[in-house]
């Protein structure tokens, strides 16, 4: 069976994909509280998890080669 949330992100891409993500969610709270700002849901779940699906359709990775 195929993995479906494989671990396909960098952690410094990660960090990076979770904070632009409590940024653009914050736009529907705090600053013009517009409702584009719950687009900011898909980077932080994608940097919480650690898995993004376009990653997974295109075959990309962003994680250091594991040596075995």
């Amino acid at each position: 069976m195929a993995n479906l949330l494989p671990t396909n992100e960098h952690s410094v891409e990660r960090v990076l994909r979770t904070i632009l993500g409590i940024g653009v969610l914050s736009l529907a709270f705090v600053g013009p509280k517009t409702p584009w700002g719950y687009l900011g849901i898909v980077p932080l779940a994608t940097g919480l998890l650690g898995s993004c699906p376009l990653y997974t359709i295109f075959g990309w990775s962003t994680c250091p080669v594991k040596a075995r």
